[in-house]
């Protein structure tokens, strides 16, 4: 299913700032995701032919796009740039509370209400909205993290 990637790989810390070019990496990476739906979760899981475990998914779909993200959801929570919940945009890293108090859930935002994610045990890569009680409750922050290294 991946082909060559179209962009150079950069350590996270050596990422630019977010512009119409990355939002076009993080829109490609989350239709990556959003082909997903239906595979099993997998603790573990970082692949369509393995399964996904929620930061497994996230991560592969950037790394089809070129970007590597770490491979945790503690380690991807801090990498890119903060974003306001009232900012999400399509392909932004949304991050939740569920079986902890600091982060431990991890999603791609379809848009402001939306996500897409590998959830747990016994289910499958899906949609949900983000704006459900549920959620809302456990919504710790967002991050993006589609940018390019700098130019030479």
């Amino acid at each position: 299913m991946a082909g060559p990637t179209p962009f150079p790989r950069a350590p996270v810390a050596e990422w630019s700032v977010h512009t119409a070019e990355h939002a076009a990496i993080a829109s490609a990476a989350l239709a990556i995701a959003l082909t997903e739906r239906g595979v099993p979760y997998r603790l573990g899981g970082d692949s369509p032919a393995s399964g996904f475990d929620c930061s497994g998914l996230v991560r592969y779909a950037y790394e089809q796009q070129g970007i590597e993200l770490p491979r945790t959801v503690a380690e991807q929570y801090d990498v890119g740039e903060h974003v306001d919940r009232d900012d999400i945009q399509p392909g932004d890293l949304v991050f939740f509370s569920t079986v902890t108090r600091g982060v431990s859930h991890v999603g791609l935002a379809i848009d402001a209400t939306t996500f897409v994610h590998a959830p747990d045990s016994g289910s499958v890569v899906r949609v949900e909205r983000f704006d459900t009680r549920y959620w809302r409750q456990r919504f710790k922050g967002a991050r993006r993290v589609a940018s390019l290294p700098p130019s030479p």
